[in-house]
């Protein structure tokens, strides 16, 4: 596989693609070929189609994927948020997990938040509990807050297995002299 990916803002049709990646590499037993899963703490789908296609239909948020052909291999979500770039759903098929897609996926997603928004901080959530996904991102520049926020509650889609299951909240600035 090639190193440099190429990389598409998504469509609406992409809506459908879009929900059954994120769920097969967060949740379900598909889930755990790859190193994101969520399946010993919740269960059911992290997101639906209607879900992806709101987000993509709201101006300021965009999905950006990386497609195989037609097959969708990695997604991540970006929404401004006021003088902030909220970012998730970070997916990549848990077949080629460890390929960095993830990383390069996570390079384009702050990339989008300046090109679009001139925005250099980014924040995510990650469920305190998946120490391996924050490290993940802490060696990526990420920086945990100290803050954190009750887990959704969401009966229509998912229900936790563990109890006091918690969002940490990460950030990252962006050095004011990255290129554009």
């Amino acid at each position: 596989m090639s190193r440099t990916l190429s990389i598409y803002k998504a469509e609406k049709r992409d809506a459908g693609q879009i929900a059954a990646l994120v769920n097969s590499a967060y949740r379900g037993e598909s889930s755990r070929q790859g190193w994101t899963t969520e399946a010993d703490l919740l269960t059911g789908r992290r997101t639906d189609a209607e879900d992806i296609l709101r987000l993509i239909s709201n101006d300021d948020s965009m999905f950006l994927l990386y497609k195989a052909g037609a097959e969708l291999s990695g997604s991540v979500h970006v929404q401004k948020q006021a003088e902030q770039v909220d970012l998730g759903m970070l997916a990549v098929n848990p077949s080629l997990q460890g390929r960095g897609i993830g990383k390069q996926l996570l390079e384009a997603a702050e990339q989008a938040a300046l090109e679009t928004w001139g925005i250099n901080k980014l924040v995510m959530t990650v469920i305190s509990r998946r120490d391996e996904l924050i490290a993940f991102y802490q060696r990526r520049g990420y920086q945990r807050t100290g803050a954190s926020k009750e887990f959704p509650v969401n009966p229509e889609l998912w229900m936790p297995k563990v109890a006091d299951l918690r969002l940490e909240i990460l950030e990252k600035v962006l050095s004011e002299n990255r290129k554009l």
